[in-house]
Parts: C-alpha cells; structure tokens; sequence
C-alpha cells in the first residue's frame, strides 16, 4: 500500500459514501426550491477581511482554525471556514440590493484548523439557505421550517430536537453584556485564558465555552430573557407562534447562543444524541447588521447551515446501489455493435456497463458483481438476427429481443 494518505482532517468520499452526500445535497436542492430558493456558488476562498470583519475577532473560527494564505501579490486569502459572509460579499458585490428579497441555497467544502474527530473535518461540507431583506419573524419562521422539512425527507427528523433562543436587539444585547461583564468579572481568577480574553469584547462567546471550569460558572449567569426590551420579546414571541401554528416543537435554551458575531434576535440549533460529541446538525439564525458590517447598505437576513457528513451519518435509510444493464460481446462483430447499442441505451437513459474481455461466464460474474440488474448477451447466432438474449439476473429468465425493440424491452427495469 502507498504511504501516500489524505492530509489529517481530510476523507476520500468513495462511492458508497458519495451516494449518500449526494443524497443529502439533492434533498437539500428539491426543499429549497419548494420554498423559492435559488442555488448559487462562491469561491471557496475569500479576502481575510470578508471573515475577519464578521465573523469577530474573539471568534474561535478567527483566533484558531482558519486557513489563510499570503498571494504573491501580497493579498491575503483564507479558505472559507462558513459561507453566510461568502453570500453576503456576493450580495453586496453583485449590486442584488435592488433585488430584495433574495432567497439563497448554498452546497460545498468549508474549511476550519479543528481537532479531527468523527463528525468533524479539517475540510467538510454544508449545504445551507440565506434569506435577505425580511425584517419580519415569518423570515425565521420559514427558514426554520424548511430546515424542518429537509429534516423529515431525510429521514432524520426525528431523531433530533430544535432548540431556540433569542440574541434581542442590539439594545437588548447591550444591557446583557453588561451584565455578563459584571458577573464573570467577580470570577476572573476562575475563568479559562479564552473567556478571559472575551470578557471584554464579547463575553457572550463565555456563554458557549467547552471548557468545564467555565461552564460551572455559566450555570449561574445572568439569563439573557431577564434583559430584552419590549420589542425583542413580541419578536421572539412572534417566532414560537409561527412555530406553533406549523406544529413545530422546540425547546427553549437559554444559553443557546451562535458562535459568530453577526447573529441578533433568533438562534436555533437542531441537535442529536445519536453523534456522540457532535451533536449539533443543522444551526442558524438571524444577522441583521451581517451586510451593514462588510460595508454594504443595511439589509435584514436570516439563514441556517447543516453538516452533510453528519447529515450523511445519520440518515438510517439505505440509498440504493445503481442497478446497470451489462451488455457482454462475445465476438469482433458483437464488440462492434455494441458499441453502438450501449451508445443508444445510454442516450435512453439506462446506466450501461459493458464487459471488455473473457469468456461469458466471467462476464456474467463481473455483472453480477457490478449488481447488474440484467444482461444482454450478443453473439454470432443473435447478430445474425438482428437481436441479443436479454437475461434477467435476479430471475434468470431470458429470451430473444429485436435490437431495435431492446429499449422498450428494458424500460421495467428502469
């Protein structure tokens, strides 16, 4: 075996695997344009300052896991580590403001410097909505339940809680920060060196600690609904009732708080047990300042991301093998014409593998094992007319089929 390996934090999608990412992202894409969301793509590199300037500065993806690079020419690029300031660039950047609102599905590899464990990758990949220009909560509420929906026609649903919580206002958010200063300022002997470093700038970040010290002290913190404003509150409230009336249950977590700085009013997560440590498959909320911070005109938007390799280990349900019809030549002429018949198939739509060399029960073998769902076998005897013996491969009956019927004579297998 080569001592070549993929670089730490890295996987090979085989086939098996692929079929169910690939299973995740076409579910994804069906949703989204359900709901009237179009699929756009953006570099998977970006300006530092696209990240840097909104995702903070305390921010673990900033102080830790991006991966960033100097260009020859002095421009400093980093490999996105998420993609709502991606989308938010792309917005301000193809002048959309004009456009509002603008409803976004996103699918493709992100990139964070994270400890490697499973459900977690150095680069993985997402699949996610942004909508932009709704101020109002039916935008929370509908990307919410189009989180819900891909969910349910994942099979996964059920299998996970959503969790809700409420950032407030700007005005709202002030008040709790201080607050947070003050409480954790009285326990800065006890604090990890992070917390420690966000006390000041963003003590919110606390909130959402790993580290045990910190969160015995979290258990005792101010709760941010003791400090939201009256409109915060008929906001928030306006969100669990839309939630309500779509018969969507969640649970209300009070230290649930977003792990970047543009988030405001509400955060959601849908978590699981069945990941071990990595619960957490699908996760967003509201960014109303995201657009006015990168420099561009204020617009409202909310969004969410989802984990496809997390997605793609939880699913239950299989996702069926590709069944091809194999086509075995058994002769100089039968080579030639099957060239030309797996050519017609294919263009009919059939998933076509052809046998290159051996005798017929090799051929038959290797069909077999490609899970084949039939076979046609073209020799002397069938050329001479103008027909080929298609073989069932599960039942094993067979019979002789006109060339030129053989794509009818196929379509119950399709």
């Amino acid at each position: 075996m080569s001592s070549l390996q993929p670089v730490r934090g890295t996987h090979d999608l085989l086939p098996a695997e692929m079929r169910r990412h690939r299973e995740v992202l076409e579910t994804a894409r069906a949703v989204a344009d359900r709901f009237g969301f179009d699929e756009i793509a953006t570099p998977i590199f970006e300006k530092t300052e696209v990240f840097k300037r909104t995702l903070g500065d305390t921010s673990d993806v900033v102080t830790k896991e991006m991966y960033t690079f100097e260009m020859k020419e002095g421009e400093e690029i980093t490999l996105r580590p998420e993609n709502t300031a991606g989308v938010a660039r792309a917005f301000m950047s193809n002048g959309l403001s004009q456009q509002l609102p603008v409803k976004f599905l996103y699918c493709g590899p992100m990139f964070r410097h994270e400890r490697p464990q499973k459900g977690r990758q150095r680069q993985f990949h997402q699949a996610g909505v942004e909508l932009l220009g709704v101020e109002k909560p039916q935008g929370d509420i509908e990307v919410i339940s189009l989180g819900v929906q891909f969910l349910k026609e994942l099979g996964v649903y059920e299998n996970t809680v959503l969790e809700l919580n409420t950032l407030g206002d700007s005005e709202s958010r002030a008040a709790y920060r201080s607050a947070l200063v003050e409480y954790f300022s009285a326990y800065r002997d006890q604090l990890s060196e992070d917390s420690l470093n966000r006390l000041e700038k963003n003590p919110l970040r606390i909130l959402d600690s790993k580290d045990e010290g910190d969160r015995k002290l979290v258990a005792d913190a101010p709760v941010f609904s003791d400090y939201l404003n009256e409109h915060s509150r008929a906001f928030f409230a306006e969100v669990r009732a839309g939630l309500d009336a779509l018969d969507i249950p969640y649970t209300i977590n009070p230290r649930l708080v977003r792990g970047l700085d543009y988030y405001c009013h509400t955060a959601f997560e849908f978590t699981t047990t069945a990941l071990g440590a990595q619960g957490t498959v699908l996760a967003g909320g509201r960014y109303d300042d995201l657009v006015k911070t990168m420099g561009g005109p204020a617009t409202p938007g909310v969004g969410w991301a989802s984990g496809v390799e997390r997605l793609s280990m939880l699913m239950t349900r299989e996702v069926a093998e590709p069944r091809p019809v194999a086509i075995i030549p058994m002769g100089e002429e039968a080579e030639k014409r099957a060239l030309v018949l797996a050519n017609n198939l294919r263009l009919a739509g059939f998933r076509v593998e052809q046998g290159y060399s051996g005798n017929l029960k090799k051929r038959l073998i290797r069909a077999n094992k490609l899970n084949a769902c039939a076979a046609i076998i073209m020799g002397d005897d069938e050329l001479a007319e103008n027909a080929a013996t298609l073989r069932d491969l599960v039942s094993g009956d067979q019979s002789l089929v006109k060339l030129d019927q053989m794509v009818e004579k196929l379509s119950i297998y399709r």
